[in-house]
């Protein structure tokens, strides 16, 4: 059933900036949720699992932690967390036993430090005195690394640094009692022999159906050499792959398959299960060579065959195993694979070469035990962890790559226990096992002083001239309790993803994780909360802005903020989202002198123009010659909709309002003759645009080979804000009645109408049917307001914080059905969804265009800067205070 927050929402907002405890999460049960709590500290992040303790997805650069950091058993079993408690401080997880033993913990990332916090507590309930024991796995597979922070950023694996996303996912699953095996993926994957691809989340095949599951490129920085990748001279004959019951599952051609550095033979797919063997000779023609000879499809944790200077190796799953089987240049060679859940065995004529080990067997890592402290040193890199106590453990030792600790507890009737356990990481092992000790002698006060700095930080955005923002937003006050909750959560959003570590001196908003990007800005997610960004860190953005306006910022859709570098493919909302970000800042702020600065080798407002006027160069013939062809690359606009290509309305749209803005610009700077002719072409591009309306809210989309109608929520929003003015009261109507009747639904939204003729293709739940992503809502609720129907925008914010999954908004919010045969929305987990994404804020942002009419553009601030009040009212609304920016 989905948890309602009216209890807790019940005035707040009444006094102005409300407490964060009162923003902040809610207990869920894990029936509830799909997607689990993350942790943040303003420098790093990490995902809680299953169990009541272990964290993975950790990650601060420049450090990375791989695997999981250890389970908690009680009484011999690992306990599932039954229910969860987000603060932006910390996660607790809680598990009531049937034997009246409740157990608790608190997870930390401590505030700005490399530092992770662990409070376990077990009460008695019961009416008996218990005697419990904790064994406390301890685990710090952690590394040290400078370059490699993609969207898919590296990981540390047994085998070296790569990002792995399935295979991690797996041994996630395996926490709390899960799945035992994480070895094999249960995906169909080809066979391939000879030079293999690049690895990524992506497509077997590029005609795949583009689905969240598996359908991302690889999306990774470029400041690391990429492995090498080729295949090897030679052949390959009498393959044969066959499932346990002997059963041939796949029989290759009886002639020799030849083998060639840069070539590729693709075979039918199969999903690895126990049991299965795969079967084959090989001939090596040449000595001394190193390539791969087969993999069982092209993700990070296939299976896969090579050699290495002629000798044979094994690997899967961040696992590989070398060999010293050197194989004799032009001799045919019987080589099998034994799969099992568990592990995976090379023969080489029969005879074991190779197996498969548990990840808990790791050889990189080394654990010792140091005066009371479970210290690990990273053999591949400069990375040491430490573990200390608060209270020391009864029992402690080390073991490989791993450790435990051991308590044995008396709990009389009502009482209870309570152990501490801290853990820091860095270069200096000395420095790291200092504040180790540290922190564990005086556990309580460190806890305390991370939560008493996440609420200094929330204060201070919301005060003008604080020491820690070179801005503030404005505080808001209103009677609907629901109104107030998407505003504060929104800017709570924005401070939990904020990042100080990877640019020193410049304050960055990541998009999202942690399973992904922890250094990464999509341009895209960010101008969705531009009015807030503007007025909350002005200087931070502008330092931004230079820095992405120097780069190739069309051929990219974000930037890696530690090294600087661009990241992924193009995306046609660049021109949208990046004119936005400079608009918003300028008009915010009455900084007209940045448009004068020079980055990337011209001023910011020669990239203005570029930016605004962008649909001039991709006008095409085949598709009407006026509006912009966007292309025939689905991964450019929607990733998800294949029709979604070539003319769209939504960002044909958006080049109206900046041509419109420009125009505005041009004649505050006197270049009246430029103003005439944006003002000219923006209405010619207006008039194109309303020829694609296709009736009942729904848009054409032009293509060279034929046409499409479609329902999306984005087409809806960017002609909204654009058109509202001019569109008839007919079309206006039937845009809000589309989506206030096929796509506003359990709170949220679903982005594409599930009666489409492309859903069944699309059901991403955050750009397809099955959901929308977390800008859409505050996206649609702007384009109803300016459409004149307000109360619907109004009733659309009220009700987002229910979909938050008793945390914030994620990437994807999908649609499910409750026990109650109610829809209702919640944070997506499938896939590659991320839990926390900076373009939740836009529901705050809403609040103040939608409701507040802030919609700052060149065209409407005349000859001067047009600041902002200091206070803005609306009736029935609320009002905005300290809205105006400080001298």
């Amino acid at each position: 059933m989905t948890t309602k927050t009216d209890a807790q929402a019940v005035g707040i907002g009444r006094t102005g900036v409300p407490d964060l405890d009162d923003v902040a999460g809610h207990w869920v049960g894990v029936d509830e949720i799909a997607h689990l709590p993350s942790l943040r500290n303003q420098q790093g992040q990490a995902h809680v699992n299953h169990d009541l303790t272990s964290l993975s997805w950790l990650a601060a650069p420049p450090f990375t932690f791989g695997y999981h950091t250890g389970e908690l058993r009680v009484d011999g079993e690992v306990p599932a967390a039954q229910r969860f408690l987000w603060k932006p401080w910390g996660v607790l997880r809680e598990h009531r036993r049937r034997d009246g033993l409740l157990l608790t913990s608190d997870t930390r990332m401590a505030l700005s430090r490399d530092l992770l916090l662990w409070r376990i507590e077990v009460s008695n309930e019961s009416g008996a005195a218990r005697t419990v024991e904790l064994a406390q796995d301890l685990f710090a597979m952690v590394a040290h690394s400078e370059v490699g922070y993609g969207w898919l950023y590296d990981g540390p694996w047994n085998h070296g640094m790569h990002h792995d996303f399935m295979a991690l996912e797996r041994i996630r699953a395996t926490t709390g009692g899960g799945e035992p095996h994480y070895l094999l993926s249960p995906a169909p994957r080809r066979l391939r022999l000879g030079r293999p691809r690049i690895p990524g989340i992506q497509r077997d095949e590029d005609h795949g159906p583009m689905l969240l599951d598996d359908a991302l490129p690889a999306h990774v920085s470029h400041d690391k050499e990429p492995e090498p990748r080729a295949g090897v001279a030679g052949a390959v004959r009498g393959l044969r792959v066959a499932g346990a019951d002997g059963e041939v599952i796949l029989r290759a051609a009886d002639e020799p398959i030849a083998l060639t550095p840069d070539g590729e033979t693709t075979l039918d797919p199969f999903v690895l299960s126990p049991g299965l063997t795969i079967d084959f000779e090989l001939r090596l023609d040449t000595a001394g060579r190193s390539g791969t000879v087969l993999t069982h499809g092209n993700h990070p944790d296939s299976l896969q065959i090579g050699v290495d200077d002629g000798r044979l190796w094994l690997g899967i799953t961040g696992e590989r195993e070398s060999t010293d089987a050197e194989l004799p240049v032009g001799d045919w060679q019987h080589v099998r694979v034994d799969v099992e859940a568990d592990r995976v065995v090379l023969r080489l004529a029969s005879a074991e070469i190779a197996r498969t080990r548990h990840w808990t067997e790791s050889r990189r890592w080394e654990s010792r035990i140091e005066d009371g402290t479970v210290a690990f040193a990273d053999s591949r890199s400069p990375a040491h962890a430490v573990y200390a106590f608060a209270g020391p453990p009864g029992e402690l030792r080390a073991e490989g790559s791993g450790g435990r600790a051991r308590w044995t507890c008396r709990i009389e009737p009502g009482g209870s226990v309570t152990i501490g356990i801290a853990c820091a990481y860095g270069t200096d092992a000395d420095a790291v096992s200092a504040q180790a000790r540290t922190a564990a002698e005086d556990f309580e006060a460190t806890a305390q002083a991370g939560e008493d700095g996440w609420r200094r930080l929330w204060a201070g955005m919301f005060t003008p001239g604080n020491a820690d923002f070179s801005g503030h937003l404005p505080t808001f006050t209103t009677e609907d309790p629901g109104l107030a909750r998407t505003y504060y959560m929104g800017a709570l959003q924005a401070l939990y993803l904020r990042n100080t570590r990877i640019r020193p001196g410049e304050p960055v908003f990541l998009t999202g994780g942690p399973r992904l990007g922890p250094t990464t800005t999509y341009f895209w997610d960010h101008c969705e909360w531009s009015r807030l960004y503007a007025l909350l860190e002005p200087a931070g953005l502008r330092s931004w802005l230079l820095r992405v306006l120097a780069g190739p910022y069309r051929d990219s859709f974000g930037v890696e903020n530690l090294g600087g570098g661009p990241l992924g493919n193009a995306y046609s909302s660049t021109d949208y989202a990046l004119f936005r970000l400079i608009e918003h800042y300028v008009c915010v702020n009455g900084d007209f002198a940045f448009l004068d600065e020079t980055t990337g080798g011209t001023t910011v407002l020669g990239h203005l123009e570029r930016l605004g006027l962008g649909w001039r160069e991709r006008r095409s013939p085949a598709t009407g010659g006026v509006l912009a062809d966007f292309g025939d690359d689905p991964w450019q606009l929607l990733e998800c909709v294949p029709t979604y290509t070539g003319v769209v309305a939504s960002f044909n749209g958006a080049y109206v309002a900046s041509t419109r803005s420009l125009a505005g610009l041009y004649r505050r700077l006197g270049r009246d003759e430029d103003a005439d002719r944006a003002e000219s072409e923006a209405g010619q591009l207006a008039d194109a645009l309303t020829d694609l309306y296709a009736g009942s809210g729904r848009w054409r989309i032009l293509r060279p080979d034929g046409t499409d109608t479609i329902g999306h929520c984005l087409d809806f929003g960017l002609v909204a804000a654009a058109l509202h003015r001019e569109l008839p009261d007919g079309i206006r109507r039937e845009m809000a009645d589309f989506v206030t009747g096929r796509l506003l639904v359990g709170g949220w939204m679903r982005a594409l109408s599930p009666d489409d003729p492309i859903a069944a293709a699309s059901d991403r739940p955050d750009h397809g049917a099955a959901g929308a992503f977390a800008a859409w809502p505050g996206v649609t609720a702007h384009g109803l307001a300016r459409l004149g129907y307000r109360d619907r925008a109004i009733a659309l914010l009220r009700d987002l914080s229910s979909a938050a999954s008793g945390g914030l908004w994620g990437q994807a919010m999908e649609i499910v059905t409750g026990t109650d045969g109610r829809y209702r929305a919640r944070v997506a987990e499938r896939g590659t969804a991320t839990r926390d994404n900076i373009a939740g804020a836009a529901g705050a942002e809403a609040v103040l265009s939608a409701l507040f009419d802030i919609n700052p553009t060149f065209a409407t601030g005349g000859r001067t800067p047009a600041l902002l009040p200091a206070t803005l009212s609306v009736e029935g609304v609320g009002t905005l205070t300290q809205l105006g920016p400080v001298a």
